[in-house]
């Protein structure tokens, strides 16, 4: 799985919500091309980007039974997980250089985002009838 953080402080770059039309446009074709380039890799197994952080929020049970909703996971902080991939390919090292390539996908002006990937396996469940 690999997971695009965003970092608005570490960016240096304006929130999304700011950007031109064309900023956009560049931003979701690339990741388009990520789409794509998944396929001559590996296979994708889903890719959602996600809404602003502002939107997320934790829920929990209440010793009662009672559904606790609180803000989060990011009230204080201007990072958050912007979107992710669920693929699989033959190799880690593959996995990495998918990730390093998505890292680049550009920002305003056209520059690199620079943005941190994160990369973890998922496990399988034990076959339990074993």
């Amino acid at each position: 799985m690999l997971l695009m953080q965003f970092s608005q402080e570490s960016a240096g770059f304006p929130p999304i919500t700011e950007w031109s039309q064309d900023e956009l446009k560049a931003h979701i074709g690339f990741m388009g091309g990520v789409i794509e380039r998944i396929g001559t890799l590996g296979k994708l197994i889903d890719a959602q980007g996600l809404d602003m952080p502002n939107t997320a929020r934790i829920v929990r049970a209440g010793g009662g039974g009672e559904t606790l909703v609180t803000d989060g996971p990011f009230p204080e902080s201007k990072e958050f997980l912007a979107g992710y991939w669920v693929v699989d390919l033959p190799s880690a090292e593959t996995a990495y250089d998918l990730a390093a390539y998505i890292s680049t996908a550009p920002g305003p002006g056209g520059r690199p985002l620079n943005m941190p990937i994160h990369v973890q396996p998922v496990i399988s469940a034990p076959d339990l009838d074993a």
